[in-house]
């Protein structure tokens, strides 16, 4: 009899022990799926951004030094490959390098009005808007992931197995859900999400006191 219940002590383990493997699995495929999803949209981020600097350049030739930073920090943020812990600084620095840039067309009435700087502008705020969204999405999932290899009884599992805790993407303080994003005046802000609102307040003054 006692044999019998030990057999029976045995199975259940073995069972839930299977059923948790299988749960960490399934979690981590969607951390990985989520993170692949947002590598798309930062692939399209970076691709935008050199038509975009390259249309500022016709009309603010005296900004140099905001379209370098631009060019720096982009081609940093594509060498910077992997995971969202080698992606992190590299996109937060690009970030501010495009708030800056995108402000420059309140000071060059032309660049404003020019119908590919809207057009690249709009498409660069969508990609925004979808970065945005993939970031909430891999965050949750990467919180729910965290959640199962950390806590007692699955990190016994987690722990035997390989299974890790992994990092969020865009926020320091993972009780944050989500990274600032540019508003680019055209998209509709994301509820709960955080907005770096662009400085639009540069003078015609500093378009003259730099020529």
């Amino acid at each position: 009899m006692a044999l019998w219940i030990i057999l029976g002590i045995i199975l259940l383990l073995a069972v839930w022990m299977i059923g948790s493997y299988n749960h960490m699995v399934m979690l981590r495929q969607n951390v990985r799926e989520s993170w692949s999803a947002i590598e798309t949209e930062l692939r399209r981020r970076y691709d935008l951004i050199p038509n975009l600097v390259e249309t500022v350049k016709g009309y603010a030739t005296h900004e140099k030094t905001t379209l370098e930073e631009v060019i720096r920090a982009r081609n940093s943020a594509v060498s910077s490959v992997g995971m969202p812990d080698a992606q992190n600084a590299a996109n937060m620095a690009l970030t501010g390098a495009l708030t800056k840039l995108v402000a420059l067309s309140e000071a060059y009435p032309e660049l404003k009005a020019n119908d590919n700087f809207n057009q690249l502008q709009r498409e660069l705020g969508e990609t925004e808007t979808r970065i945005s969204q993939a970031r909430r999405f891999y965050n949750a999932n990467v919180r729910e992931l965290n959640a199962a290899v950390e806590s007692f009884p699955t990190v016994l599992v987690s722990t035997s197995f390989g299974f890790r805790a992994q990092p969020y993407f865009g926020i320091e303080d993972p009780a944050a859900f989500d990274a600032p994003a540019i508003n680019f005046g055209g998209n509709k802000q994301i509820e709960n999400s955080p907005t770096i609102t662009l400085n639009t307040s540069l003078k015609q003054e500093e378009k003259e006191k730099s020529t």
